[in-house]
């Protein structure tokens, strides 16, 4: 019988990049000298992505490295949990419940429109008084590991969806912070509120940020948002927010 490391290296790597990625890394590499410089080889990591059709149809350039490019595709995902409402308000801490508090209601509402994703179905409105909601994502439970969040710094990109009623103004706001491991505030993303007129198109608007740049030490995500109506109608006529998400990007092959 043939010995495996007596086959041509490309067959061992095409069989290796058939492993998965954390036995390559906690098991194989560690088989001997030849198996360690396998599964540290870019040739590796680069089948594996294009298996797993991690790459743009038209990238224009490689990743600096295409192991790390690899683990962050493999977890990227929205971080928040229930964005859309369809789990009432599980994973979400109430810090704010003022007027007649939070409610769900469905898509696309009294005097609203439908939002661009058809998946979106649900919305949370806020009331009269200020109702603020919030989360805080534990980055090492999600997988990103302490020395990769210091060392490749990966951008951090929020994104938030919020409208007001046709018939009356409202306020929103979003507060995104980037924690320490004793939650002190490292870096902070507050635009200030958003006033909408009465008499509006109701139309949704997409708020973003990107965190590029923030230094070591970042291990918690802090999401804020929410708002009122202003002008203190009983019931539910202050601003909308759904299908918000805190993603980690892998590096951009387009640019």
């Amino acid at each position: 019988m043939q010995n495996f490391n007596d086959l041509p290296e490309d067959v061992v790597l095409e069989i290796l990049s058939l492993v998965p990625s954390t036995d390559l890394t906690r098991s194989c590499r560690r088989v001997c000298s030849m198996w360690k410089d396998l599964t540290d080889s870019p040739t590796l990591w680069k089948t594996k992505c294009q298996r797993m059709g991690y790459l743009p149809k038209d990238y224009e350039r490689y990743p600096s490295d295409w192991k790390i490019y690899y683990r962050l595709c493999s977890l990227k995902k929205n971080l928040l949990k229930n964005p859309c409402a369809l789990e009432k308000f599980k994973h979400w801490k109430i810090e704010e419940n003022g007027g007649d508090r939070w409610k769900i209601e469905d898509l696309p509402g009294e005097h609203g429109q439908n939002i661009h994703d058809e998946k979106v179905k649900k919305y949370f409105v806020t009331s009269y008084g200020s109702c603020m909601k919030s989360q805080i994502i534990d980055l090492k439970k999600n997988g990103y590991q302490d020395k990769l969040m210091d060392i490749v710094q990966p951008e951090i990109v929020i994104k938030d969806w919020f409208a007001p009623r046709h018939d009356c103004g409202s306020m929103y706001i979003v507060l995104v912070r980037l924690l320490s491991k004793k939650k002190e505030t490292i870096q902070e993303f507050c635009p200030g509120p958003v006033y909408m007129e009465q008499w509006s198109n109701a139309e949704w608007k997409e708020m973003t940020h990107t965190f590029r740049d923030y230094g070591e030490g970042v291990r918690y995500i802090y999401f804020q948002h929410g708002g009122k109506d202003t002008q203190f109608w009983a019931g539910w006529y202050g601003v909308r927010v759904t299908n918000s998400s805190v993603t980690i990007q892998p590096e951009n092959l387009l640019a």
